[in-house]
Parts: structure tokens; C-alpha cells; sequence
């Protein structure tokens, strides 16, 4: 699918959002209020201020709806990437003044790496996911899990392979993990 032409329940959505419907909040944090809230706990490790970010990020798509560009991609990734970024500045936020400048940027892209990480194994096909967690969890190779799937061997490579090349992406940082275009308004993210 092309990039300018963006799911129809994405386009519905900010058009509703855009409206002031209520409705569309509770039915957009119905499909993503475990998304939010899981990225950022992984990132923050932190229960309490993972309610707290889950409530920012909602808070901030009601307020903002037209910070969503969907030529960048889809609604989903979009509140995910929001998220990370409200996330990863609240953990700098905290973590000042807990070590050096570069043991804190550490911390900060190990646990955005893990947050990736998370984002894209839930994203992911169901088939590859399957493959991934029976190696992973189950410590079954390609052969035991093509069995396991009911798979051939060849498929079972193919999936597996597939499926450790999306998660080799989640240790790729944007430059100065910086807010891409179309991803909320400059400054949305830094500490207040």
C-alpha cells in the first residue's frame, strides 16, 4: 500500500477526532490504551508513571489530532512513536542527576530499543510471531517448529529469518532520537 494512501479506519478516525468526538477518544483508547501503556512501562519500568504517560498520550492526540500525518505512516505507529518520545523524556526527566550524561543516554536507548522491540514483535503477523516465540520460548529450532506449525522446514526458516530481521530494526536509533515530521508539534515530549 502506498504511503499516501493510509488505512480508511486511520483517515475516519482523525477526521472524528478532529470533530471533537468523544466517542472516537473512547473507541481510539479502547484499541491502544495497552499499547501506550505497555511502551511505557518497558521504558519506565514504572507502573504509576506509565498510567501517567498512557494519560498525557491520550490526552495529547484529543488536543492535537491534526499533529497525526498520515503520509508517515499509520495511526498506530503514530501513537506508539508518541508515546516513546513522551516516555523516553520522562525518563530523562527522572534520571537526572542519577549518573553521568552518558550512562543516563544509555539507559535511555537500551529502554527504547526494548520498547521497539516490544512494538514491532506485537505488530507483526501471527505467523511470524508463532515461529518466534516457539525458537525463542520453546528453544525449538526451524525443524522443531515446522513440525510444531505444521509447516515446511523451508517456511519455518523463512518465518524465522523474516521475523529476527524486524527485530534487528529495534536497536536502529533516529539521529538524536529526534520526532520525525508529522509526530507531534516541536517540543511535544521534552520536560516540562
Amino acid at each position: 500500500m502506498p504511503k499516501d494512501a493510509p488505512p480508511r479506519w486511520d483517515r475516519r478516525m482523525q477526521q472524528r477526532l478532529a470533530r471533537g468526538e468523544a466517542a472516537a477518544l473512547g473507541e481510539l483508547y479502547d484499541r491502544f490504551a495497552s499499547l501506550v501503556h505497555s511502551l511505557a512501562h518497558r521504558v519506565l519500568g514504572d507502573e504509576r508513571a506509565a498510567d501517567r504517560i498512557t494519560r498525557e498520550v491520550f490526552g495529547y492526540i484529543w488536543e492535537n489530532p491534526d499533529a497525526y500525518d498520515p503520509k508517515q505512516g499509520s495511526l498506530r505507529s503514530w501513537v506508539a512513536r508518541v508515546t516513546q518520545c513522551q516516555a523516553v523524556a520522562r525518563l530523562r526527566q527522572t534520571e537526572v542527576g542519577r549518573g553521568s550524561r552518558e550512562e543516563i543516554e544509555q539507559k535511555v536507548r537500551s529502554a527504547s530499543a526494548a520498547a521497539r522491540a516490544d512494538y514491532i514483535v506485537t505488530s507483526m503477523p501471527t505467523p511470524l510471531r508463532a515461529a518466534l516465540e516457539l525458537a525463542y520460548f520453546k528453544r525449538r529450532d526451524y525443524r522443531q517448529a515446522a513440525a510444531d506449525l505444521q509447516i515446511s522446514e523451508d517456511e519455518a526458516r523463512r518465518r524465522l529469518r523474516l521475523g529476527l530481521q524486524l527485530l534487528s530494526t529495534a536497536n536502529v536509533l533516529t539521529p538524536g532520537d529526534a520526532t520525525p515530521p508529522g509526530f507531534g508539534p516541536p517540543g511535544y515530549g521534552t520536560p516540562r
